[in-house]
């Protein structure tokens, strides 16, 4: 193989060959300390000063405020379902909003420890829009309003996150930001705690990113498990148990990487936002003249991670992804429960991969015709 395929996985996902290189430099030697990354206590110095990078790198980058804690835990966007409303829902009411798939998942699983309320949502058209924030009816007292702010699997990505307070509500929002998270800035005034997975645009799997404002720390319910009490996390800056370190280490190097990234007059994530624009405009642009293709979601919501499409003759869908595999083009089968096809094209997909999908549909059209 002459080049590396171009990978369009969902997650976990590519990532950048420059940290994977760096890390396969690393394996046996960090840093002339005589180990690897993933030999190190995680209470000694070495990977401590990893840790401290790490979490200084993702303040900067994501203009993280002073008065929120960035803890590295465990368990995935899925635990984390469970673990917020164990954190944060006084075994109250919480509302979500559903969007698709994963805000699915995250008002079912809440059930468990709070009242959930769904407040709004837009399975009525197939996950394909997003409710206006105007009709949202948030619940008197709401201990907090959760969102996915990018439904990896239809499709649909929240551009602006909503006011609350212009909607009259105190509630904290919560985002699910794991399949977009760094690929654009986030509006701190407007979140109370963010979470997400690695997988996608952090790194490889097993550690969990949470943002979550000073002030809603301390008051888990007495279920919660002490590893997941945010407070103890916090107070024990992500030490409380044995973290993910090598997990941890890989992160640590994308951010470094994204902080080096330009486009333009851009630096890293303002660089990766106009990047990502430029990648999603392409396929997006290419499928909507296409009469062979066709993205049902609506223009104002599509995300610019997770591109989901449709063959319009979907017996020709095994051919499609037959021949992308073979021209290199890796992971395109659409989410089991929606079918069709998905292009994942997060911070690690150059514009060229995404050109070489959109060469490769135009071809294959032309095939068909």
């Amino acid at each position: 193989m002459t080049q590396r395929p171009y990978n369009f996985s969902a997650g976990p996902a590519a990532i950048p060959e420059e940290v994977l290189q760096q890390a396969a430099a690393e394996m046996l030697n960090w840093n002339g300390s005589g180990m690897g990354v993933m030999e190190m206590s995680h209470r000694g110095k070495e990977f401590m000063s990893i840790a401290a990078q790490a979490e200084a790198d993702l303040r900067e980058l994501l203009a993280v405020p002073a008065h929120f804690r960035i803890l590295f835990m465990q368990g995935g966007g899925l635990a984390e379902n469970a673990i917020v409303p164990m954190n944060l829902s006084r075994g109250g009411t919480v509302d979500f909003v559903v969007t698709g798939g994963w805000s699915q998942k995250s008002a079912k699983e809440a059930r468990k420890y709070a009242t959930a309320n769904v407040v709004a949502s837009n399975e009525a058209d197939g996950h394909t829009t997003l409710p206006a924030p105007a009709g949202w009816k948030i619940s008197p007292g709401a201990q907090y309003v959760h969102i996915c702010s990018n439904e990896t699997i239809h499709g649909v990505e929240f551009h602006e996150l909503p006011d609350l307070k212009a909607l009259g509500s105190n509630a904290p929002l919560v985002i699910d930001f794991s399949s977009h998270v760094a690929s654009r800035p986030v509006d701190w005034a407007r979140v109370g705690l963010a979470f997400g997975g690695a997988q996608k645009n952090l790194g490889p799997a097993g550690v969990t990113l949470v943002v979550v404002r000073e002030d809603l720390l301390g008051q888990a319910l007495s279920i919660c498990p002490s590893a997941f009490d945010y407070r103890v996390v916090a107070d024990n800056a992500s030490m409380y148990n044995t973290p993910p370190t090598y997990s941890i280490y890989m992160a640590g190097l994308v951010f470094q990487w994204l902080k080096r990234q330009k486009e333009g007059d851009f630096t890293g994530i303002a660089a990766m936002e106009a990047r990502n624009l430029g990648k999603a405009n392409l396929l997006y642009n290419f499928i909507d003249h296409s009469q062979f293709y066709v993205n049902k979601v609506a223009r104002d919501c599509r995300s610019r991670m997770n591109v989901p499409f449709f063959l319009r003759d979907e017996s020709r869908n095994d051919a499609f992804l037959a021949g992308a595999k073979e021209r290199g083009l890796l992971q395109l089968k659409g989410h089991k429960s929606v079918g069709g096809m998905r292009a994942s094209i997060y911070n690690a997909m150059p514009l060229a991969g995404v050109q070489a999908l959109v060469d490769y549909m135009r071809d294959f059209e032309k095939t068909c015709a």
